[in-house]
């Protein structure tokens, strides 16, 4: 799928300021979550696995730990290590067992009310959880239980999980999560802690990723393999679709809750979430990427000098399309590792400069050559619109622009942030249309057959579909109950103050 012009169209109005909402146009991670039982330094090494997960949510981080007769919580606003590096915090996380959590809000505004790991008193003790993805019927089951009398303190759809395991009238705690987790619809990695038991369990397809792994002798739950590799851990085994695990201290136990089907994971980890030297249901992130490039590279060539990378997240596809091509590969683009959120300024001249704090040209690179940009994925197009000027501003010859994933066409509702359908720019402009709206010389995208190819299948298989990849084909693997719902999806109950 590519579309080539010799001319490029003028560039969109400069006026609006979400043309430099830069930080809108990108799929937002969901979240990150880690456990451990039984390790004397439990509290030192969950915040570790956190740091190594980061990346999945930059919003808020949250621990409970538990020290045999006491449940202990800290809860902050911000990155991991803006607070959870102080040693003082770390001593009053006691205990041998903790979960941890870092967020980035796709349900509930961010608040301190909605950081997580969420924590109740039920009758059998106290009970921590947290939770990876997004309920599609989280309000559906929010407004239920409120009607039969439950009060609801965050806006988060963790919160729906505690309330279930509260209502269950089963014996045994375990049979409670079990009752919880058959309510539940969409995608969920979720750990949990009680003062007997480490529970990690994922969603009956296994859209959100979730491992075990063993530090001397103990055993951990983490969203991705690289908080293992962080701590020095083992990798022991993915946990599988639909599978519910029960850490105590007889071991590790496995239950089967749901009927067998076959797991249908998220893509978008391959394409942008996970961390490039993580290993995701079995498959490397980094040789993923490097594949999808050189998939793209397959279907869509240009004559260029240079294949330039995107940073940070189309660097190794970038790798593979000049590999692939036999192009010289250059960091024409050097990014700003030191910026947070794009801020707006007041003035249109002082906007224009503001968007160049994340990314800046290297204008020895690219200056009289014909280059080829590598991104993963295309949202908005805001960003693409600001990165192809600032090629030609430096003198790029030609600027053609390649994507590693095919169109971004639908929304997500599994615990990608992603905009609207219509803020999506492939829902609402034809190829030549976004060409022109991003004023490349070309634009291609990879196919979603290739896609699949680039990851080793066949094929996709449209009657049964290998991978979660609705926002590519408008396949949604599972019911969304909560677009039935007259009411936004997004709650608030409660204003606060930071």
């Amino acid at each position: 799928m590519t579309i080539m012009s010799e001319t490029y169209a003028s560039y969109p109005p400069l006026g609006a300021d979400h043309d430099f909402d830069l930080d809108g146009d990108t799929l937002r991670e969901e979240c990150g979550v880690f456990g451990i039982f039984g390790h004397p330094d439990a509290a030192a090494i969950t915040t570790l696995g956190l740091h190594a997960l980061q990346h999945r949510g930059q919003e808020a981080v949250g621990m409970v730990s538990f020290d045999g007769k006491r449940f202990h919580a800290e809860r902050k606003l911000g990155l991991v290590g803006d607070s959870f590096s102080d040693r003082a915090m770390i001593e009053r996380l006691e205990g041998a067992s903790a979960i941890g959590h870092v967020r980035y809000s796709t349900t509930g505004e961010t608040v301190i009310r909605n950081v997580q790991p969420l924590f109740a008193e039920l009758d059998g003790g106290g009970f921590a959880v947290a939770h990876n993805g997004n309920l599609t019927n989280g309000i559906s089951l929010r407004r239920q239980l409120i009607k039969d009398g439950a009060i609801c303190q965050s806006t988060t759809d963790t919160e729906v999980i505690l309330h279930l395991l509260a209502r269950s009238r089963k014996p045994r705690l375990i049979e409670r999560f079990l009752d919880a987790v058959r309510a539940l619809e969409g995608a969920y990695a979720l750990v949990a802690l009680s003062n007997k038991k480490l529970i990690g369990a994922r969603d009956p397809l296994g859209i959100r990723p979730l491992v075990l792994g063993e530090l001397d002798g103990k055993y951990i739950l983490a969203s991705e393999t690289c908080a293992l590799d962080m701590i020095g851990a083992k990798f022991v085994r993915d946990i599988e679709n639909g599978e519910v695990v029960v850490i105590s201290e007889d071991g590790v136990e496995s239950l089967r809750p749901f009927p067998p089907c076959p797991a249908r994971p998220c893509v978008f980890e391959y394409i942008y979430f996970a961390r490039p030297d993580s290993i995701v249901n079995g498959r490397s992130v980094y040789e993923a990427r490097k594949a999808f490039g050189a998939q793209l590279a397959i279907e869509n060539p240009v004559d260029i000098d240079v294949v330039v990378p995107v940073p940070d997240s189309g660097v190794p596809a970038a790798i593979g399309y000049a590999q692939k091509a036999g192009v010289p590969y250059e960091l024409g683009i050097i990014r700003n590792h030191y910026v947070g959120r794009t801020f707006i300024q007041p003035t249109q001249a002082i906007r224009e400069l503001g968007v160049r704090l994340k990314h800046s040209a290297n204008r020895a690179a690219i200056a009289g050559k014909r280059i080829v940009l590598i991104d993963d994925s295309l949202v908005r197009g805001t960003t693409s619109v600001k990165i192809v000027r600032m090629m030609r501003e430096a003198g790029a010859k030609e600027v053609h622009f390649r994507l590693a994933s095919p169109p971004i066409t639908h929304p997500d509702f599994y615990g990608i942030d992603t905009p609207e359908r219509d803020n999506l720019l492939a829902a609402t402009h034809d190829l030549e249309a976004m060409r022109a709206y991003i004023g490349a010389d070309s634009l291609a995208f990879l196919s979603v057959e290739g896609l699949y190819h680039a990851l080793g299948f066949p094929g996709r298989d449209p009657h049964a579909p290998q991978l979660t990849d609705h926002c590519f084909t408008g396949d949604y693997p599972t019911p969304l109950s909560d677009l039935e719902v007259a009411t936004p999806r997004k709650l608030s109950l409660l204003a606060e103050a930071d």
